[in-house]
Formats: structure tokens, sequence, C-alpha cells
């Protein structure tokens, strides 16, 4: 039962850091912060996810990109332009990298108010972090394991947001459902959104791209837009009136 709520603890708390954080503030903007819950909010991703920390810096540019060429050989990870998910994955990460370090040329429209954090930047992306990060959880399921299975669980926690990265980007381009006609892939993967915190209704974003409530009929419950109801009502973060605009 341990190793059970610590994986559904973990694939939530890493969702969230990914989804609130890196997706819907650092990529798109939908809201601001101060600069001191910015800092917590980077540090708290980088406790979540762990071994598969991802830049905020680098999630926001790509994402940026990814709605400018979406299905287009420009788009960084892009289910049209690759055989398999690993090779998809696989193009992702040489990308991400290119990004993190500067080496991708990317257009300075781009950059425009990306959060950077040069500390938890720097500490969440050094193999040896990653790689205690993993001796930690392995450590956890040594102890609490009772079962041989459980640790078929264990790569699921080392590679957690690529996980949840690919189970949008590949197959949120390949099946589920359309509520608008765009000019892409991007379909709603479930009609209630228990796995992605609201992520999977990837058609309704791509239309409303700017819309931090991810939810548009009655059935599409977003988990992730109370959170961010509440820290508004709570003034750590500030909800912009038109986020139902596009974000470019």
């Amino acid at each position: 039962m341990a190793i059970l709520i610590f994986f559904v603890a973990h694939w939530y708390l890493s969702l969230f850091s990914q989804t609130f954080f890196l997706h819907r503030y650092a990529a798109h903007q939908m809201f601001t912060m101060s600069k001191g819950w910015e800092k917590f909010f980077y540090w708290f991703t980088f406790i979540t996810q762990g071994s598969s920390f991802l830049s905020p810096k680098a999630y926001g540019i790509m994402h940026r990109l990814h709605h400018a060429y979406a299905d287009t050989e420009k788009d960084p990870h892009s289910p049209s332009y690759s055989d398999n998910l690993f090779h998809m994955m696989w193009k992702t990460k040489d990308y991400y990298n290119a990004v993190l370090n500067d080496r991708a040329g990317i257009e300075p429209k781009f950059l425009k108010g990306v959060p950077y954090y040069a500390l938890v930047e720097k500490l969440g992306d050094k193999w040896f972090v990653r790689i205690a990060w993993g001796v930690l959880y392995t450590l956890f399921y040594m102890k609490f394991a009772t079962h041989t299975w459980e640790y078929a669980l264990l790569p699921i926690h080392y590679l957690m947001g690529p996980v949840h990265g690919v189970i949008i980007n590949w197959f949120a381009h390949k099946y589920g459902y359309v509520n608008f006609k765009v000019n892409d892939t991007a379909k709603n993967l479930l009609p209630f959104d228990f796995l992605m915190m609201g992520e999977s209704y990837h058609n309704n974003h791509h239309k409303l791209g700017g819309r931090a409530n991810f939810g548009i009929k009655w059935h599409e419950f977003d988990p992730t837009y109370p959170v961010i109801l509440v820290l508004n009502l709570l003034h750590i973060i500030k909800l912009k009136r038109n986020n139902d605009l596009n974000y470019m």
C-alpha cells in the first residue's frame, strides 16, 4: 500500500508542477505571481519532479514553439514527424537540451517573460542530482515494496516528467475527440480527465491557448483550475482577466 500511495502522490504532484507552473505559468503566463512565489514554485517543481526535473525556462520556450508551429517541421515534438513515441521522446530530449543551453537560435518573441531561477535551473539539470533522486526512489521501494511487481513502477518515477509529456504530445495528437476545428491534430484524449489534471483536453487548449480552464463542455472537469482559483483568491497568483485569448 505504501508503494501505491507514493506512486500516486508522485504522479499527481509532479503533474501539478508541470501543468500549473511549467505550462500555464512559464509558457502561457495565464497568471502572474511575485518573484518570491516564483522561487517557491521553482523549488516545489524541483522536489516533486525530482529526477525528471524540467526547466521552466526550456519548457516554456518549447511549448510556445509547439503552439506556433504545431504539427510542422518546426514543432519540437510532433508525432507527425516521428515513427514512434520513443523516437519523438528522443528528438524532444535533444531539442530540449539545445534550448536549455541556448544553442537553438530561438526568436526573441518566444523568450519574452519566461521565468529563470539560475540556482534551481542548474541544480535540477545536474546528472548527480538526478541520479541521487533515483537512488532515493529505489531505497524507498527496497524498504516498503511487498511484491516484486511493484518494482515495475520505478522507471516511471525516474522519467515522470517525460512520461507525462509523451501522454499528451503523442497520444493526444492521435486519439480522442474534437470540440474545435484547429490547424493541427490536437485532440481531447479523455472526456473526464481523472489522469492528467486537465492536460488531456488538448484540442480545447490548442483552440483557446490562453484560457486557464482547459475544460469546455459540462463533463470536462479540469482539476487544476479550482486550485488556480483558490491561489488567486489567496493572492498567491493573479489570474489575468483576458485568459480566454490565444497566446499568439
